[in-house]
């Protein structure tokens, strides 16, 4: 099968009751790696197969078998989606959401996406109970089954019409499916019975024309021909006689989980098997069990003599009536949509998906692998089969990764449970933990586990690490497997109250680590001295809060602290030890539009810091996305939330650049996007040095990125006639021109000189840049 975006541009809007948001497309900037393991909804066109995942789509086509993606980068939401429904008639996709908003999706028009926003922003709705549970079509309009109520969307004009609240005394009720079955509209309630009024009756809309014809709890309706058919929570299947009596007519062992009719026939998706029913309630085919997958469903649906099985975490699984051989359609992506930390190098990034609380807790544990991106294909590797090839039972809560930056095949993974998982060549080697090493597994009730986060490279090659609960808190593993453990008992205080999270080395090979309540502390190798500083004002201290978070050293040997309230610089690390010097780390001020003094990132919970090939500063917060400081951070460059941009939530739990792409991945929590970013790492020399764009085309408006430069490079641009209209010294792999002079006004149309020269002088390089007005 062939995997393809599609590029989508954005739909006209136009003003009515309802309230409307175009959609932006991203396609140029950014990449959506998201999973697509987990299936909530199935529709079907005549030629494809809708596929809702978490909180992204694809179509699969069945005469072709390409699969195209549509998410947040093409201008979805990322939010949670919870129904869908593909409207023939109109080509339109409609994807409904946990939060209550609904998408409109012109698969006849270049995927054109149209954000419907009425319902996530009705006051008078509580925010937790605005799930779009369903839609139904009928005549031109969906029926929309909410937790509130029906609401009814004109799919021609685009428009809602009518809210019915149809529960006692007008109240609002949850609404899990209508069907429509004339004269009646029926209506399936989690905890209020099925309810039905005459669809054409003016008055539709008052409480008083529903009338309750069944009580109970149902999860579905649906209309079979001439008869009407329900499913409730006990998992039990009516037909009803007249409209108004309930016959029995099936039950089932599991849970049902989708009640569906499509093309004649009633699909009923149970967790473990799935049954298609034609009029008369005939059963036509099953699937009870599939011998090469281990599946839970969750969606289903009945199409040309097939089952399509919406899972758990196998994605769409095909099987034909009568058959037990399946066919997975899946899009090449991680495992889950739950990223916590990711590490990058030159074209692989590796991704694990354990987690803890944010004080540190592991509990519920979680089992989830790690996940390889390598020249755009996806390797995943999955907990079981970690665990067998390494003989062991299990390996919670991966929520660190650490690639050998000497060796790239060589990865490195903290467990907050079990011990130190090493990967090298693509496959699990090792499992240290308490059976086969130092490390401990202390008792605090019971076996409390071994607990292991941040960790680093020094410049001798070797890895240091942290563990919580225990004394010797601080690791080193050589490069010939060597432990070597530090008590940092005396300065951090009692270790069952403490949790150690990240950890960062200097130019000195100095290592700084923190957590919580530790505040930060260094450790001198060469000497065995610890040194700490805490929350307060003054020396010795300096910190917001003493509860570190992210921790990242820049090209000038500054290292960035990111605590739960808030950023601090310490300036010169290279003297923390010093006798009689009491370190202080210091906020960043910076001159708001007023010329009043602010404090950078003041109060914000900070998740991640990344330094770039410019020495700009990446970083991720909790609640407010990302942000990219200047290398003093006096300037935000960019900032990106999920109005702005395709990351799928706001809270990032990581970001990670490949140094030779300059490529920009962050971890969210509900899902993994990249940003093509231009600062990149530099060379050993100037052998590759190229810019981009070039030629620079009318209408332009960003900047030309000058690549390939080593350390301190000067680069300098003139016209032809030799003057000097930019120059800059690189900190990183590349610089930026803004196609001005000096930031001035734009340069006129025409060739201009980019001449190059190392820092040591001994490397030139020239190269040419057109720019056509």
């Amino acid at each position: 099968m062939e995997l393809v975006h599609i590029k989508r541009s954005i739909l006209g809007v136009f003003l009515f009751v309802s309230s409307l948001m175009q959609a932006q497309n991203f396609e140029d900037l950014w990449t959506d790696y998201f999973s697509y393991v987990s299936i909530k909804d199935i529709s079907q066109g005549d030629d494809q197969i809708f596929v809702a995942a978490e909180n992204a789509v694809f179509i699969y086509d069945l005469s072709t078998e390409e699969i195209t993606t549509i998410s947040s980068v093409q201008g979805l939401s990322g939010e949670a989606i919870s129904a869908m429904h593909y409207s023939q008639e109109t080509d339109l996709l409609t994807i409904g959401y946990e939060n209550g908003l609904i998408e409109v999706v012109n698969t006849a028009e270049d995927y054109d996406v149209l954000k419907v926003v009425d319902i996530l922003d009705k006051l008078n709705i509580p925010p937790n109970t605005k799930r779009i549970n369903h839609f139904t079509e009928n005549e031109g309009k969906l029926y929309v089954s909410t937790q509130f109520g029906i609401s009814v969307y004109d799919l021609e004009r685009l428009e809602f019409g009518d809210t019915y609240f149809i529960g006692d005394g007008g109240m609002q009720i949850d609404i899990s499916q209508t069907t429509i079955a004339l004269p009646y509209i029926y209506a399936a309630t989690t905890e209020n019975g099925i309810r039905r009024a005459i669809l054409e009756d003016d008055n539709i809309i008052d409480f008083a024309n529903w009338e309750t014809v069944v009580s109970g709890n149902f999860i579905g309706i649906q209309t079979l021909g001439t008869r009407v058919l329900a499913a409730n929570s006990n998992n039990r299947v009516f037909r009803l006689l007249g409209g108004t009596t309930p016959e029995q007519v099936a039950a089932y062992a599991n849970n049902i989980q989708d009640f569906e009719v499509n093309n004649a026939l009633l699909t009923v998706t149970t967790t473990e098997q799935i049954f298609a029913y034609s009029q008369g309630f005939i059963q036509e085919a099953s699937v009870t069990s599939l011998p090469d997958f281990d599946y839970n469903l969750q969606t289903g649906y009945s199409f040309g003599n097939y089952f399509y099985l919406g899972t758990t975490e196998q994605g769409l699984l095909r099987v034909p009536f009568s058959s037990t051989l399946a066919e997975q359609i899946l899009p090449d992506g991680p495992l889950f949509n739950q990223p916590f930390a990711v590490d990058a190098t030159a074209g692989q990034l590796w991704v694990s998906f354990g987690a803890v609380t944010v004080d540190f807790n592991p509990n519920p544990t979680t089992r989830k692998g790690v996940s390889r991106l390598n020249e755009e294909q996806w390797t995943n590797f999955k907990h079981d089969d970690i665990a067998a090839s390494l003989g062991a039972d299990r390996i919670n809560n991966i929520v660190e990764v650490t690639i050998n930056p000497e060796e790239p095949d060589q990865v490195y993974f903290s467990s907050f449970l079990s011990g130190l998982l090493r990967f090298e060549n693509q496959e699990p080697s090792v499992l240290y933990n308490e059976n086969n090493s130092p490390l401990e597994n202390p008792i605090f009730g019971g076996p409390a586990g071994v607990r292991l986060y941040g960790s680093d490279f020094d410049r001798d090659g070797n890895l240091w690490f942290l563990q919580t609960l225990v004394d010797d808190a601080l690791v080193k593993l050589s490069p010939t497997s060597q432990f070597q453990r530090i008590d940092v008992s005396n300065i951090s205080g009692g270790r069952e109250e403490l949790a150690y999270s990240q950890l960062a080395i200097s130019r000195e090979n100095y290592v700084f680590f923190g957590g919580t309540p530790t505040g930060l502390i260094g450790y001198n190798p060469s000497n065995g001295q610890l040194k700490s500083i805490g929350e307060g004002e003054g020396p010795g201290a300096g910190l917001p809060s003493s509860d570190i978070r992210a921790l990242a050293f820049d090209a000038q040997n500054r290292l960035w602290i990111g605590t739960l309230r808030g950023l601090r610089v310490l300036f010169n690390p290279g003297s923390f030890f010093n006798d009689g010097t009491e370190p202080e780390a210091q906020s960043i001020i910076f001159e708001d539009d007023e010329g009043v003094g602010q404090e950078l990132l003041f109060e914000q919970i900070v998740t991640s810091i990344v330094v770039d090939g410019s020495n700009n500063k990446w970083i991720g917060t909790s609640t407010s996305g990302v942000f990219l400081l200047s290398s003093n951070g006096q300037e935000t460059l960019l900032r990106f939330t999920d109005e702005n941009s395709p990351l799928p939530s706001n809270n990032i739990q990581d970001i990670a650049i490949d140094p030779f792409t300059g490529v920009v991945y962050f971890a969210t929590l509900n899902g993994l996007v990249a940003y093509k970013g231009s600062a990149t790492a530099p060379r050993d020399n100037l052998e590759e040095v190229f810019a981009f764009p070039n030629p620079v085309r009318p209408g332009f408006e960003g900047n030309v990125t000058i690549d390939g430069l080593t350390e301190n490079a000067n680069v300098k641009i003139t016209d032809l006639e030799g003057n000097l209209v930019f120059q800059k010294t690189s900190e990183g792999g590349s610089v930026q021109w803004d196609t001005r002079a000096f930031g001035r006004y734009k340069v006129a149309s025409g060739v201009y000189m980019v001449l190059i020269t190392s820092e040591d002088a001994l490397e030139t390089t020239i190269k040419k840049i057109m720019i056509v007005r």
